[in-house]
């Protein structure tokens, strides 16, 4: 035997020992614990996202039954014209402001005229129904938010969002938002752990729930990603922060310029000259026609579709010679602004339509579901025998396990995550804070 053979068995240990200090072993205690606490404190906040952002999903339809007298009219061959039903509308609203005029896409739509109006709360708006066939006001709402929620939707939006507990309401989706991801990517991380390991085991009902949540956790993971990023441009601190960044960055949407030639004459076009001279440069319905915002200003007509493609072209037209002034394309935008345009839309459900709603649907269920099969896991954890507790947590201390090559960059990159990500990392300090007083007592208790 040579000196080479008689080590290789040596060799072999130390290369299983070091894997054991600087590997996967050492850095799955950490993961399960992380993935452990997280799911257990932030669960219920995603459960309630989960269970009202499903009630968003199917809101469009509710919101077209409930509201059809003021959103749809019989077909007809007539057609007033807009300033006509703009000041129809006005007449009703003395104490707004005008700020858009929504022509109906088809003949079966009402015309929207909206207003800002004192007493609102930001982001809401009042808008007039008009036929547009008639003049007749089909009836008068408070709608919301650029894509004219009416009442029950705009009531369900500002539920998923901050269950009508004002700012400090929007915490729970914002927590939710922040720390979704880290669930996910850890639990990824850990399947693929133990799918790695192979480990032969009797089956339990423990480990049936293991298969159920890991693998279905595994197919949402993309979405639940997805989920997670465009929730977060929403949300009230990351959200500004996410704003400030891309700003920075050169990030953020285009708008086009309505600053035009002083108005001879007096003259004025009128919305219904603002959208024929759109009509003829090639912007197609749905849009909204916006008057000038004050001298040296004009129209601005821009599209408000939402589904695919993506309709987001506008324009700007002088409001005395009915020339188009300024032009901006969706195809023109940066690719940032295009991602999250299209996140945003499809966040909401109306980018790919009743597809889009569907696949909401199931991403929805599917994390309930994963969230009650964690639940269950830990349920099914508690001590059989003596006083009954709950499931007991993976165990303190695993930090230390990790090698400092790799806890030192990570802690780097939790620090930064948690400066755009105030939530995440003021709730990541309470669990260590908590944690690590809970430590203290054990060993105060067991001295």
């Amino acid at each position: 035997m040579t000196i080479d053979q008689r080590d290789e068995p040596a060799a072999a240990d130390s290369a299983v020992e070091a894997d054991q200090r600087f590997g996967w072993p050492a850095i799955r205690p950490l993961l399960l614990r992380l993935h452990f606490y997280a799911g257990v404190f932030i669960g219920p906040f995603l459960l309630v996202a989960a269970i009202t952002g499903l009630a968003y999903v199917w809101a469009p339809q509710l919101e077209r039954s409930v509201y059809d007298h003021e959103l749809h009219v019989p077909a007809a061959a007539t057609t007033v014209p807009l300033d006509q039903q703009a000041a129809t509308a006005k007449a009703l609203v003395p104490d707004g402001t005008l700020t858009g005029v929504r022509p109906g896409p088809t003949p079966t739509d009402t015309t929207q005229v909206i207003f800002n109006r004192p007493g609102l709360e930001p982001s809401f708006h009042w808008t007039v129904f008009v036929d547009p066939h008639t003049g007749d006001v089909r009836g008068q709402l408070e709608t919301y938010g650029s894509g004219q929620a009416m009442p029950v939707r705009s009531w369900i939006d500002v539920l998923h969002r901050s269950f009508h507990l004002g700012d400090f309401g929007r915490l729970y989706s914002e927590l939710a938002a922040s720390w979704l991801w880290v669930v996910t990517l850890a639990g990824l991380a850990l399947w693929f752990g133990r799918w790695r390991r192979k480990r032969a085991a009797a089956p339990s009902r423990r480990a049936k729930l293991l298969t159920w949540h890991g693998r279905t956790g595994l197919v949402l993971a993309i979405g639940l990603l997805f989920l997670s990023a465009t929730g977060l441009t929403w949300s009230q601190y990351a959200g500004d922060n996410i704003t400030e960044l891309r700003a920075q960055l050169d990030w953020t949407s285009p708008s086009v310029s309505a600053t035009v030639p002083a108005a001879s004459g007096g003259k004025d076009i009128g919305f219904d000259g603002a959208r024929e001279a759109t009509l003829r440069a090639g912007l197609t319905d749905p849009v909204e026609v916006r008057p000038p915002a004050g001298p040296g200003k004009g129209y601005v007509v821009a599209q408000v579709g939402r589904s695919w493609p993506v309709q987001a072209d506008s324009m700007a037209v002088d409001p005395a010679t009915g020339t188009i002034t300024d032009t901006l394309r969706f195809a023109d935008y940066n690719l940032a602004a295009k991602l999250s345009t299209w996140g945003i839309d499809a966040h909401m459900g109306f980018l790919f339509g009743i597809w889009n709603q569907i696949v909401l649907t199931v991403l929805a269920v599917a994390l309930i579901c994963v969230i009650v099969w964690g639940y269950r896991m830990w349920w099914l954890r508690r001590p059989t025998r003596g006083e009954a507790r709950v499931g007991r947590p993976p165990a303190r201390g695993t930090w230390r396990r990790v090698p400092g090559k790799v806890l030192a960059p990570t802690l780097v990159v939790v620090a930064v995550v948690g400066y755009y990500l105030p939530l995440f990392g003021l709730s990541l300090l309470g669990f260590l804070i908590v944690d690590g007083l809970l430590e203290a007592r054990r060993r105060k208790v067991a001295a």
